[in-house]
């Protein structure tokens, strides 16, 4: 499988602070019978403003690319995707 069909259009729900950090919250995607399923982000760290670079999972990023490693509970099972945001645009994309 490619890049571009691992990479999916996926709804965030985020916190914003104060400072200007953005807090990943919950996702929310369509499954395979496209049924909106929502999943709470039980962790992540911060991966964003570290330059110009292909990602581990072949995404090329810029520095302005907000990017978030977390960790969902599927199936009982922990499972960890990145989440992409670009500033200019409004859409958040996951790989994982």
């Amino acid at each position: 499988m490619g890049v571009l069909e691992r990479i999916k259009p996926v709804d965030v729900i985020c916190q914003h602070s104060t400072d200007g950090t953005i807090i990943p919250l919950r996702i929310r995607l369509t499954d395979e019978d496209g049924m909106k399923q929502t999943y709470t982000i039980k962790g992540y760290r911060d991966l964003s403003h570290q330059g110009t670079r292909m990602m581990p999972d072949g995404v090329y990023v810029s520095n302005n690319t907000l990017i978030y490693e977390c960790r969902i509970v599927v199936f009982d099972r922990f499972r960890v995707i990145r989440l992409y945001y670009e500033p200019g645009k409004t859409i958040w994309k996951m790989t994982g």
